[in-house]
């Protein structure tokens, strides 16, 4: 069981819907924010990425418990969100370098943990690409670096959501059969890693221990897992961690992100949520992009529509298959 402090526990209630399941909507991509309004001819200055992320702000917050945002572009839809949602804000930079080995993270230069929770957030999240089977010389300068902001949220009394994204150091294309067969030896075993209470993390932001486009049944092309094979991933996950868990959408389809928590259930996992980001609102980039006439009325009427329509349909799922965090907290 994890221990949490009164005000720990009272922002994760405030992150939280009803059920103490985090059904969080995220929107801090800055670079892929970028490319996908760049690809519809949209521009990509800093005030239209600013009004993009508060349309989505103002209107979808009304059905999620909480939203994720970044301080370069986001601080406007902090302010335009329902009363009800709460905030978690990005504190690393965008991406990283791709000339340096070993996908390094970090900060944001005029940003810290006292900030975010001064500029109104309710957690305070990073983002750190992590391969269990790269050198110590790669994988210590990111176990200090999650060491370091642990110790700043636990300063602040704010919770720290550490987001893990797998990687192999050997393989280009994490979208690859190839990579699909190591992948879930690197989620869980990298779980394993940030769940010791040196990182001093509150929830983990995870990606799912498999891709479903190889497990049987799911996916058109090669057969990387059979059923009871990703089933056992999603076992071996929950038991990986004692710490609250969430899952991110990674970009695919409303559709299979929802068959997908449906099978982790049914594999038994314990996962506490969500903070699903491009899934939800990514086709209201060409929808903004295209506009002819009023772009703000015809975004906002998407979102009302089609972007409220996979959100309630996550939240049914949720309700069906989410755990309470609670559960896992003394």
């Amino acid at each position: 069981m994890l221990h949490l402090s009164e005000n720990k526990k009272a922002a994760l209630k405030q992150l939280s819907n009803e059920d103490d399941v985090i059904a969080a909507l995220a929107i801090d991509q800055r670079g892929a924010l970028r490319r996908m309004l760049d690809g519809f001819g949209a521009d990509t200055d800093q005030e239209t990425i600013e009004e993009f992320k508060s349309l989505v702000s103002k209107e979808l917050t009304k059905y999620a418990s909480s939203i994720l945002l970044d301080p370069e572009y986001g601080l406007p839809a902090t302010k335009v969100r329902d009363d009800s949602a709460g905030l978690l804000l990005a504190y690393e930079k965008t991406g990283y370098d791709a000339d340096t080995p070993g996908r390094l993270p970090d900060l944001l230069n005029v940003w810290s943990a006292k900030r975010i929770k001064e500029a109104g957030a309710d957690a305070v999240k990073i983002l750190v690409y992590y391969d269990v089977d790269e050198g110590d010389e790669i994988n210590d300068q990111k176990k200090a670096f999650v060491e370091r902001v642990g110790s700043e949220a636990a300063a602040e009394d704010i919770p720290f959501f550490l987001e893990l994204v797998s990687y192999d150091a050997n393989i280009e294309d994490a979208k690859s059969a190839e990579f699909a067969k190591v992948k879930p030896h690197k989620v869980n075993e990298m779980m394993k890693v940030f769940s010791d209470p040196r990182y001093q993390v509150d929830v983990l932001k995870m990606e799912v221990p498999v891709n479903m486009n190889f497990v049987e049944g799911y996916g058109d092309g090669e057969v990387v897992y059979t059923q009871e094979e990703a089933k056992q991933a999603f076992k071996e996950q929950a038991e990986a961690t004692n710490l609250p868990y969430i899952f991110l959408s990674a970009g695919v389809s409303m559709d299979l992100f929802k068959d997908t928590l449906k099978f982790a259930k049914e594999a038994g996992s314990t996962f506490n949520g969500v903070l699903c980001g491009r899934s939800t609102w990514k086709n209201s980039v060409e929808v903004y992009a295209t506009a002819e006439g009023d772009r703000e009325e015809t975004t906002l009427e998407w979102l009302r529509t089609e972007g409220k329509a996979n959100i309630e349909a996550l939240n049914a799922v949720l309700k069906e298959t989410a755990t309470p965090w609670n559960k896992k907290i003394d």
